[in-house]
Parts: C-alpha cells; structure tokens; sequence
C-alpha cells in the first residue's frame, strides 16, 4: 500500500514537473493537424488510437489528457472512441491574428507509463474577411507641375484573412489621368500607388474625386473601397527632399517611453515661408499613430508606446515634410524591432588566403569555426553568405567551414570581393554575427591591348613642319601592373615602295604620331599604316590598328598656260577681222594648276590692252572677246596682258601676253600692218618680234618644207588611227610630244594638246588643234569652249575641246 502511494506522489510530482517545465521534457516526433476556420463545434480533428498505435481501451486505462496550456484552443479527447474534437468555433483571426501560418502547439500526455506526444494543429484561413479602408475619403494635393509618372502612395486597406485570401490587388475607376500600381512593402503586405498618367490642369479641372477599390485573392473575391479626393493645386518651384527615401533603425523591445529612435531631415531650395518644413506622420495607422510621434519642426521620432516583439517585428512609418505652400517630399523609416537575447553567435577566423590569382579553379579562400555560448535552439547555428558571388561554403566538421572558389575568378571583372559571412543561430527572435572579409583578385596576363578605334584617319596639311605632331593613337589594357604597360610600334608596310621609317615616327610610350619630314601633297595624296600595341607580360600580347595619313593640299603652285605658250621662240599671234561683231571669240586662255580643290579654281583678268575697252576676257572660262566693232581708226596691232588667279591663300597668279592682229579680209594670209601709234615702252620688242615672225617664216618654208611634209603625213596617220585627233593637212610637231594635263584649272577632265605647224601656209602660222581625250564617249563642254574646225576662218588658228 505504502509502495503504490509513493508511487502515485512519483506520478503527481512527474506531472507537475511536465506542465512547470513542458521544454524539458524530451518528446517523440511531432505531429501536424489541421483544420479550416470557421468550423462549427466538436469538428473531428484526428484519431488518437490510430494515430499513436495504441490499443482501444489503452487511452482511458492510462488516463490520457490533452494538454493545450498558453493558447485558446479548446480541444476536447472521447477516450472511448478516442477521437479528437474542438469544442467550438475556431477563428484563426482571433487565435492568432496576421501571423502567415497559424500553428497551436497542444500535448497529449499518457499515464502509467508516461508517454509525452508533442503536436501542433495548425488552422487554415478562409475568405471571410472583406478589405477594408481605415478612412472613407483620402485627400490628395497634387501639384499641377507633376510629370507624368510621377507616383503617391495612398494609404493600404486592412484585411484580417493571411495567403492568398489577403489583399491581392488595387482598382481605381476610369479616369484619363491615373492609374493604381499594387506595390508590396518589406513585410510582405501591398500597398496602392497613383501613377500620374497625363500633366494635370489645375484651370482645366480642379479636383478630382476617384473611386480606390482594394480586392482580396480569394474565391469569390472579396473587396472594399474608399474616395481619393484629389486637389490639384498651382505651381510651385522646389520641394522638400529628404536626405535619405529610407530610414533603417533598430529598435530594443524594452526601450522607454520616450526614446529618440531617430530624426529625419529634410531640406528645401526655396528660401522664406516656402522653406519653412514642418513634419507629419503621412496616412498613419491606427497602430502607427499609437506607437510613434514626430516634431513637426524637428523631425525627431520617438515612441509613444512600449514595444511587443511576439507582436510586431517591424514597423514602416511614412513620414511627410510640407513647406508653406503646396509641395511635400516623403520618406520611409523602417523599423525593425530587437527581440532582447544575451549572446549572439561569434566567428573565429583559422586561416585566410588573400590575394587568390585569377583563372585558377577551385580554390580556398578561409578557414573559420562558429560558436555560441546559448543552448538548445539558441545554440544551434547556420552559416551563409551573400547570394551571386562566385564563392561557396563547405562544412569541414562540427561548426567549422572552408570558403571556397566556385569558379575562376576574372580580375578585369571584378578585382575585389567583400564577403559578408553571416552567422545566425535558430533562437526566436534569432540573432545573427556578420564578419566581412576582403578578397582581392591578383592579375595574369590574360587581356591584349584594345585600341580605343579599330582606325584612324588623321590629316596632315603639306609643307608642313619636320617633327610635326600630327596626331595620337591609344589603347588599353584591362589588366594591372606590368601586364598593362602598353608599348606602340609601326609595323612595316605591305607596299614596299612606301618609306614608312622616313615619313611617320612613334613614340613608344604614349602612341603619339609625329611626320618627320615635310609632305607634298602633289607626290603623295594619302597612305596607310598599321601600328602595334604590345603589353609587357609575359608572355607579351599585342593588337593592331590602322593609321590612314590624307595629305592636305596647300596653294603652293601657281596656274601654268597652256596655251599660249609663253616659252616659245615667237610669241603667238592671234588675228581679228576687221568685221568681226562684238562678242567675237578671239582666242582662248587654257591654264590648269596642280592643286587641287579652291587652290585649283582659276579665274581670269585683264590687267592691260593697247586700246582699253575693245577687248573683255570672260574670268571663268579665259576666252577673249570683243566688246564693240572695230572701226578704220583702231590700231591693227594690239598687246593684251592678262592675270591667271586660282583661289587659294595666298593666292598665287601668273601673267599672259597675247598679240592680236586686226586683219581686212579671210584671203590675205598676212597683210602689211598700218602705221599706228606705237608705245614708247613696247617699241622695241615690237619690232623684234615682226623681225623674228618672219624670219622663222622664211627659213620654215624654204628649209624644212620638203621634211616637215613628209613627218607630218605619218605623225597625222598615226594620230588618227589613235583616234587621238591630228591635222587635216601635212603637218610636222612642235614642240615634238603630247602636252598631258589633269582635270583641273579651267579643265573640267583630263586633256592632251598636240601643237602642229600648218604645212600649206607660206606665212608660217601656227595651228593648235583638237585635245586627245582619253577612251570614252565625247561630251560637249558647251558652245563657248568648242569650235568647229570645219568652219574655223583661212588664218589657219582653231581650238577644239571635246
């Protein structure tokens, strides 16, 4: 009897000690029920008998009890049939509020022996709640001055039910200047948020009253909604801005009533009333507005109320600052509220490598061990690092881990790494150790030198300066140290006809271009190069590129005349008749220059005539005309001096003498010239020049009458079955070769002119015939730069230009 009191005292006292100390006690696996809310009372929950593999009568033999001590949950055990079933209604809202997953924690405690069965029966939510607005009109006041895009928070709706039953998403009625975005905070809930859509009118439309409907998840959905009343208010110039858009503080949950959590600045452009801030709680909740304050001159946030960390862990509070007119800037504080614990894990280094080279595979990188001075749950421990880095952890015993490379490392990507290795323990709330190690990446000689343009094209002006810098080439090298020290050369020209050496010189080290001696843009118009860029790693790379040099043509050569020739023996006589018609084309300056572009554009002057205002030269083209009719009392000899001009700078000219004979008729091949008034300073070279016109006259048809005929019939022959033009009687060459001038001066193309003396004039006259074209078809140049020469007068002069 004795033995079976003690007994039972040993049972009282075991149970006593199980419900004071219910964590102690070791327990098997633990079981999950669950069950829908709103459920009517003594709702089935689960067989115990099948569940615990126990025998029928097992349960009410050994007494069993259900034990459900610190929650609401009332669960009531049939140990005949052992079925477990709730006693009431369960509303998950009212047994544990916003938590995501509603888990109660019951026992089922067996007797003679002991058994201890630990479960949880967790309540699943259902759509039973509709959003609901904490306000029935919110007030916006928006700035007529917004940009479209620009966006303002509004105030969330509350909804009791969790998941997917919770709010979902956010409507507003049709307007043509906004649209709601759905915006999901830190602690999972969804805010709304207007878009501004188009430029607000304040004189257009005042305010706007908008219909916000906040719809939940569930099936059906449910939902809830409130009036946006929005003002539209004028322009303002600036407005306040907070330092920061985010605050983050921490919060101990056994801070005094009180206390400065933290103090928000903001500051406004504006100067006077206009900068004047005041701050506000912007569209607080009840739970806010009961739990923080603000100065409104100061900012500075304290709290109102003692914390609860089982019952909020974080708070965001919107806060506003308003200037004096109509402008206000918003920040968020996030507030996340310290659970208070007395050790945090701590991390003890072993061994570190720094620096690790880049391209080598995996790697080591720490060595480090993890301790904490709790027990149980807030002893246990878990290792992490930052997400995207190409680093892994590695257990390598009892709360040791290695850092390790997960791949090779590229410098020229990233040349250090700050990895923040986090320790957390598994306590509720659990505290967590971060350590930040620095690893940096050594380099190898793994990139080529990149030029900054695959090309270049520089330009140099000719004439220029020996050591002339012309220009600068520059490339890079993502590696470091040696392995970026960049070094230029040339490289030799594929044409070898091209002194590159003597022309162009680099310099080694900063790629700058010099030309070495003086260019002439004449001879060399432009050439190319190729330059290269080697590093100084080891081994060493290199890459090219291409340098085109274009020469710049400067004005340093002056027009030469082609015709007339102003090196002849005898100047060139040019006849008129007497009834020529004013505009009568007399001859035609040609003169080309070999320059090029407005160095090579040529005009003509007449600088000075024996008789002012009877002859005009056109300045484009160089023909010479009459300007009037000639009468008996004008003189028969006329000296006309003229000026060839290009257009360069300096501009560079040269002068042209012709001789013009005024004639009575086309059947004289030379008639006797009148008396006329003579020039005192032309006088003399008058008369020397008649002497040496006839003379060469005389000793050309006496001596060479018989050779030239005969030279003169095969050059022609040859010519015309060139079709390079040729004289329509026997002729012999002067000067003796084809004259080959480019396109440029007065020639718009590439001509040759052939200079033949005319074989059946007894007065020894010159014939400047047809230009020798190169092969393509003919194209007039206009009726002022041909003449027919089938038309052309006795005195045996023509031009044809084709």
């Amino acid at each position: 009897m004795e033995a079976r009191k003690l007994i039972c005292r040993q049972r009282q006292v075991l149970f006593s000690f199980f419900l004071l100390g219910l964590t102690l006690v070791c327990a098997g696996d633990l079981r999950r029920y669950s069950v829908v809310e709103e459920k009517e009372g003594r709702s089935f929950v689960t067989n115990l008998v099948h569940d615990l593999g126990l025998g029928q009568l097992e349960l009410s033999r050994r007494g069993a009890k259900v034990v459900s001590k610190g929650n609401k949950l009332h669960l009531q055990l049939d140990q005949e049939t052992g079925d477990l079933l709730l006693n009431e209604k369960v509303d998950r809202e009212e047994l544990c509020g916003h938590t995501e997953q509603c888990l109660l924690r019951f026992q089922v405690l067996l007797d003679n022996p002991l058994d201890i069965f630990q479960a949880e029966l967790e309540v699943r939510d259902v759509n039973d709640h509709s959003p609901a607005f904490l306000d029935t009109e919110i007030m916006l006041r928006i700035s007529e001055s917004s940009l479209p895009g620009t966006t303002f928070p509004l105030k969330n709706a509350q909804d009791m039910d969790i998941g997917q039953n919770g709010i979902d998403n956010y409507l507003i009625s049709s307007n043509s200047y906004f649209h709601v975005l759905t915006r999901k905070r830190s602690d999972g809930k969804k805010y709304p948020e207007l878009v501004l859509d188009r430029a607000l009118d304040r004189e257009e439309e005042a305010e706007l009253r908008l219909t916000l409907t906040a719809q939940d998840g569930g099936s059906p959905p449910r939902s809830g909604t409130t009036e946006v009343h929005i003002e539209v208010l004028d322009i303002n110039d600036n407005a306040p801005q907070f330092e920061q858009l985010f605050y983050r503080v921490q919060i101990p949950e056994d801070s005094p009533i009180g206390l400065l959590i933290i103090t928000v600045t903001a500051t406004d452009k504006d100067i006077g009333v206009n900068a004047e801030i005041s701050y506000s709680l912007f569209q607080a909740s009840d739970d806010i507005s009961k739990t923080f304050s603000i100065h409104p001159l100061t900012g500075e946030v304290r709290l109102k109320e003692l914390l609860d960390f089982e019952k909020t862990q974080s708070y965001e509070v919107n806060v506003e600052a308003r200037d004096a007119g109509t402008f206000s800037g918003k920040c968020t504080i996030l507030a996340q509220v310290v659970d208070v614990n007395d050790h945090a894990p701590e991390i003890v280094l072993s061994a570190f490598t720094n620096p690790i080279l880049e391209n080598l595979p995996e790697t080591m990188v720490a060595v480090f061990s993890m301790s904490d001075l709790d027990s149980g749950e807030n002893g246990k421990i878990s290792c992490s690092i930052q997400d995207h880095l190409p680093f892994f952890l590695k257990p390598s015993g009892e709360n040791f881990y290695t850092l390790l490379t997960q791949k090779p490392l590229d410098r020229e990507t990233t040349a250090e790494y700050n990895i923040t290795i986090t320790v957390s323990d598994m306590g509720t709330p659990r505290l967590t150790t971060q350590h930040t190690i620095t690893v940096q990446v050594s380099d190898i000689n793994d990139k080529a030198p990149a030029f900054t343009q695959t090309s270049y094209t520089l330009f140099v002006r000719e004439n220029n300066s020996p050591a002339l810098h012309i220009g600068t080439i520059s490339a890079t090298d993502s590696d470091s140290g040696s392995n970026a020290h960049i070094t230029y050369s040339l490289l030799p020209p594929q044409d070898s006809q091209l002194a590159l050496t003597s022309l162009i010189s680099i310099n080694a080290e900063n790629g700058q271009l010099f030309a070495l001696r003086a260019l002439d843009y004449e001879s060399l118009q432009a050439f190319e190069f190729r330059v290269v860029a080697s590093d100084q790693g080891s081994p060493s790379l290199s890459s090219q590129a291409l340098v085109r040099v274009l020469v710049l043509d400067d004005n340093d050569n002056a027009p030469f005349v082609l015709y007339p020739l102003q090196n002849a023996s005898a100047p060139c006589t040019e006849l008129l008749p007497r009834a020529a018609e004013p505009g009568y084309l007399v001859t035609k300056v040609v003169a080309v220059d070999r320059d090029s572009g407005q160095n090579a554009w040529l005009s003509f002057q007449l600088l000075k005539a024996t008789e002012p205002g009877m002859f005009s030269v056109w300045a484009h083209n160089g023909e010479v005309r009459t300007t009037r009719l000639l009468s008996e009392r004008d003189a028969t000899k006329h000296r006309l001096l003229l000026l060839v001009k290009d257009n360069g700078e300096p501009q560079r000219s040269a002068s042209v003498t012709l001789q013009v004979l005024v004639v009575d008729g086309f059947s004289q091949p030379y008639l006797p010239l009148p008396e006329v008034a003579r020039d005192p300073a032309q006088g003399d070279e008058d008369e020397l020049t008649l002497y040496l016109v006839i003379a060469l006259a005389s000793v050309s048809s006496l001596f060479l009458l018989s050779v030239l005929l005969f030279v003169g019939v095969r050059l022609c022959r040859r010519a015309r079955a060139a079709s390079l033009g040729g004289c329509s009687m026997p002729e012999a060459h002067f000067p003796g070769q084809l004259v080959d001038f480019g396109g440029t001066g007065t020639l718009s193309q590439s001509y040759q002119y052939e200079v033949c003396l005319k074989g059946d004039s007894g007065t020894g006259e010159f014939k400047f015939l047809k230009p020798i074209l190169p092969t393509f078809q003919n194209h007039s140049l206009g009726p002022e730069m041909e003449e027919n020469p089938n038309s052309r007068n006795d005195w045996g002069l023509g031009i044809q230009l084709k």
